[in-house]
């Protein structure tokens, strides 16, 4: 069954969609004088289906902006399909998108393999693939794909940090690693060996993958502990982060812990897994998290929890989800007022590749947002946190990477 989420339109609105002009539903797909339409895929089921919540801050956040007035004159029709995390699914989708809804880009697709399916597909229709919900390093490749742009840190870019912090803190340090057999995954391996380089086979004991498909990684996890591994870098999403947090707390085994970034929400990860069994796991931030009091007076922080109140009443506001889907939305707002009424592909393109130090409420003080035609990574900066029971705290500097 396909699962479809709109933002509100009035039937005043609506009919106002039907009659446009034609010559202006032809010279833009997707946009009338009154509404702009913008399409997205998300996991509401399936294996990666905690990733829902991003979709659903989505769909709110655009509701907010209609209920503002829109952007120049133009109400927010959001379209949003379920493709189950199926690669297969996603492409289905978004053909359907693009082909029968006519939306004028997509905005926030998420997953890395996913996005992979339909990467070439909107560069060939020359159609937006804005902001996926994916830190693959590959979304920075601007010369091969010039339709298609990231949003958060670099997968790549995340590994090395873990890395340079594991060598000064265990120099003689012995690293497993679990990662997902796919492009999100691959990453950070790739990232460990751009640290490592020819000392790859001194520092890392064994690196195992899974599928998506698969029931359990307690199997993974056990093997690396048998290893001899005394650090653990996770590249999973949630389903499996949760389960590799349990596992490794069974054990009883106490190796120097990495998690993923996309997968430390409170909310959709760390409850499931236990909040006592997760202690001293470590990570790397970008958006504020809400469980950490050190937000609680923050302004940013308090426009998001009212946003919360009024759009997304009952959801989980320790779920990093939303922060994420918030953030996002937030970034794709300001880049659709820059396009001054000209919602063109071409030109909603050109604002989304001309931000410069775009402020973003959620984000962790001191990063901004910043693209240009030739940087499709919009956030390079990240902070090294460790979980302590209650709360993710912050440690060190901010540091800034450029993907290799």
């Amino acid at each position: 069954m396909t699962i479809s989420r709109r933002t509100a339109l009035t039937g005043a609105l609506a009919a106002a969609a039907a009659t446009a002009a034609p010559r202006a539903r032809a010279a833009t797909p997707g946009v009338t004088k009154t509404t702009l339409k913008i399409g997205n895929t998300m996991p509401y089921s399936g294996p990666a289906s905690a990733y829902g919540v991003v979709g659903k801050a989505d769909a709110a956040f655009f509701k907010m902006v209609n209920d503002q007035g829109g952007v120049h004159g133009h109400k927010i029709d959001f379209i949003s399909y379920d493709d189950g995390y199926s690669p297969p699914k996603t492409v289905e989708q978004v053909r359907r998108l693009v082909e029968q809804d006519k939306v004028d880009f997509l905005f926030n697709p998420l997953g890395t393999p996913t996005n992979s399916a339909i990467e070439r597909y909107c560069n060939h229709k020359k159609v937006p693939q804005l902001f996926v919900a994916t830190g693959a390093d590959k979304w920075g490749n601007y010369k091969q794909y010039p339709w298609t742009i990231g949003w958060q840190p670099s997968y790549r870019t995340e590994a090395q940090i873990y890395t340079k912090y594991m060598l000064k803190e265990k120099p003689n340090a012995k690293l497993g690693i679990l990662f997902q057999n796919d492009d999100f995954g691959k990453d950070y391996p790739n990232g460990v060996r751009d640290v490592l380089g020819k000392t790859w086979s001194k520092h890392v004991v064994k690196s195992l993958s899974y599928e998506v498909t698969d029931p359990t990684i307690d199997s993974q996890i056990t093997e690396l502990q048998a290893a001899g591994a005394d650090v653990l870098l996770v590249a999973a999403t949630p389903k499996f982060a949760a389960q590799a947090i349990r596992k490794v707390h069974s054990l009883n085994w106490k190796p120097m812990f990495f998690m993923t970034n996309v997968s430390i929400s409170v909310g959709s990860v760390i409850k499931p897994a236990g909040e006592q069994s997760a202690i001293g796991m470590l990570s790397a931030l970008y958006l504020k998290d809400t469980t950490d009091p050190t937000w609680d007076n923050d302004p940013g922080m308090k426009e998001f929890r009212a946003f919360m109140a009024k759009y997304v009443p009952g959801g989980d506001i320790t779920d990093g989800g939303y922060v994420a889907g918030y953030g996002a939305s937030y970034t794709m707002w300001k880049a659709l007022e820059q396009c001054g009424g000209n919602f063109s592909r071409a030109n909603v393109m050109k604002q989304v590749t001309n931000l410069k130090k775009l402020a973003v409420p959620v984000l962790l003080p001191g990063i901004t947002v910043n693209t240009s035609p030739t940087n499709y990574h919009p956030i390079r900066a990240m902070q090294l946190a460790r979980w302590d029971g209650t709360s993710f705290k912050r440690f060190g500097e901010m540091i800034e990477g450029a993907p290799v």
